[in-house]
């Protein structure tokens, strides 16, 4: 056997480089898209207006807030904290701006493709739709990573100039350093992150379903719409703690001390169901789907 059959990468070998391939390609194509640039400096924007108004509200030395205590979770603790601006951003968007975003880019993964012609293209490489599709929701969710880190950092950034920033007073009312505050704030991140994985998944199967883009991206950001309506509805609490929203805001435990990890395990797992239950559908659709385009 020649040194160059030695060294021949194997069928395996060759399928998991053509997999990390794709999924490179996906993922440079999905952040460098102007839609998704768009998307990120509207949602980079957000924690400069709210930090702005604060700063001019409270200019005079009233409590930020309409009455002291309106506008977003932890906005009347952000003169005191400019880190808890970063929390309060997160507030702010989480509800609809985050997910709108999540799910924009998941409507589009799969019907943009075939909307502007190239999906049968991808189908090409040897990594087979499966792996594609696999790429495709990863990207998603680096995406909602992406996003909220944006989020976060411009929060952060803002908050520091704007405001005094220290110690932070938890929830529970202990406080802790302001190094423990940044980790506290990492950790709100990455969860308000992976908080966003079920509706990903929900939207990589509405994408399956169509080949137009706006179409998928409409019906996705229709879903989410109708579920926080549905949410919010008091004769319908009994199926609240079943959509994907209902847990979101739990993050707020992450600032009390000792942390309440009940609610967000719900979360986690309610994540989990949608992505295995839509991530499914959206696998057994896509696998038998004609490609035409």
């Amino acid at each position: 056997m020649s040194p160059a059959e030695l060294t021949a990468p194997t069928a395996p070998q060759r399928r998991v480089l053509w997999t990390l391939g794709i999924l490179r390609s996906e993922l440079v194509t999905v952040l460098r898209r102007g839609r998704t640039l768009a998307l990120l400096g509207v949602l980079a924007a957000v924690p400069v207006l709210i930090g702005i108004a604060v700063r001019v509200e409270t200019g005079d030395g009233s409590p930020a807030g309409p009455g002291g205590g309106g506008g977003p979770a932890f906005l009347t603790q952000v003169t005191h904290n400019g880190l808890f601006l970063v929390f309060a951003a997160l507030s702010a968007t989480l509800p609809v701006l985050l997910p709108m975003a999540a799910g924009v880019v998941a409507g589009d993964s799969v019907a943009g493709e075939a909307s502007a012609g190239t999906l049968r293209y991808l189908l090409v490489a040897p990594a087979g739709r499966s792996r594609l599709l696999l790429a495709k929701y990863t990207s998603v969710l680096v995406f909602c990573l992406v996003a909220t880190l944006v989020v976060a950092v411009s929060a952060l950034v803002v908050g520091s100039l704007l405001f005094p920033v220290g110690e932070v007073t938890t929830i529970s009312g202990t406080r802790i350093s302001f190094g423990q505050g940044l980790v506290r704030a990492g950790l709100i991140a990455v969860t308000v992150a992976v908080s966003l994985a079920g509706l990903a998944a929900l939207g990589l199967f509405v994408s399956t379903l169509t080949d137009s883009g706006i179409a998928a991206m409409a019906a996705t950001v229709g879903v989410l719409i109708t579920a926080q309506i549905l949410d919010t509805m008091p004769q319908l609490e009994a199926i609240g703690p079943y959509l994907f929203p209902h847990y979101w805001l739990s993050f707020t435990d992450l600032l009390r001390e000792p942390v309440y990890w009940d609610e967000m395990v719900r979360n986690l797992g309610l994540q989990a169901l949608y992505t295995a239950v839509f991530g499914s559908a959206a696998w057994a659709r896509f696998t038998t789907k004609d490609i035409t385009a």
